[in-house]
């Protein structure tokens, strides 16, 4: 028996979860999902029923993942942070609105070091070299920050 607490805990899509289901009734495996309160891979009504709840649980799933994606692009519209750390070259603003979004202010020092490992990076300079240059400026930052910033502000690749 395997016990699982919920369908979509336990399975990626419907697909997956049928695909699952037969090779647990093939192998002889009951599945319990504490959600339902009980075995779920019986016989044919339960079979129809997670066929249905698998569906169900993917659609939900999706529009999580939309509802998400909206989110996080409105508030790159309004120019707020997304999560995550501190980007460089911006720094946080107060919390407006609702909940814990905050407008991200240009820093005029990280702006002024952006500027520089774009020329930096246009001049043939190495990630690394550049990384050098900018920690010995006082910004303590990786070979990888300098390769997202050029790819980010310049619009190429690093």
């Amino acid at each position: 028996m395997v016990i699982a607490a919920k369908m979509d805990r336990m399975f990626r899509s419907a697909l997956d979860a049928l695909q699952t289901i037969a090779d647990f009734k093939r192998r002889k495996i009951g599945l319990w999902l504490l959600d339902l309160g009980n075995d779920c891979s019986g016989n044919g009504i339960s079979e129809l029923i997670m066929t249905v709840l698998a569906a169900v649980a993917q659609f939900e799933r999706g529009l999580i993942s939309e509802r998400i994606k909206d989110a996080k692009r409105n508030l790159r519209r309004a120019g707020k942070h997304q999560g995550g750390g501190r980007p460089f070259g911006w720094r946080f603003g107060e919390a407006n609105g609702h909940g814990r979004a905050r407008e991200l202010i240009p820093d005029p020092e990280e702006q002024a070091a952006i500027a520089d490992i774009v020329m930096m990076r246009n001049e043939g300079r190495s990630l690394m070299a550049i990384r050098d240059a900018m920690r010995g400026r006082g910004f303590p930052n990786s070979h990888q920050l300098v390769a997202n910033t050029i790819a980010r502000h310049a619009g190429g690749t690093a």
